[in-house]
């Protein structure tokens, strides 16, 4: 199973998502080619509700922590409520371009 299909499967068993987007960018970053190691991830859960960013970005770091010790160097999280999502109008902000660097 590839690391963005693990991702995938580990935040749809444990956060029940009603949207959720995970996006492989590694091919922007300073990385050789077809690395999986800079993730963008979109999820709209009710279990996000009344937590801050900062408590859900905790989960999900707590769902993938074996991912983040060894192949994912980034994620990039856009954590919602459905209502949240619905007020954004279904949309999550785009990711910058990499700034340089090793990795």
């Amino acid at each position: 199973m590839s690391v963005q299909d693990t991702i995938m499967s580990k935040l749809n068993e444990g956060l029940q998502p009603t949207y959720l987007d995970v996006q492989n960018e590694s091919y922007m970053h300073n990385v050789p080619p077809n690395s999986s190691t800079h993730f963008k991830v979109i999820v709209v859960s009710n279990a996000f509700a009344d937590k801050r960013s900062v408590a859900r970005h905790q989960q999900v770091y707590q769902l993938l922590a074996n991912e983040l010790a060894g192949p994912v160097h980034a994620l990039a999280l856009h954590t919602y409520t459905p209502d949240e999502w619905q007020a954004r109008s279904a949309s999550a902000p785009q990711s910058p371009n990499c700034q340089g660097g090793q990795h």
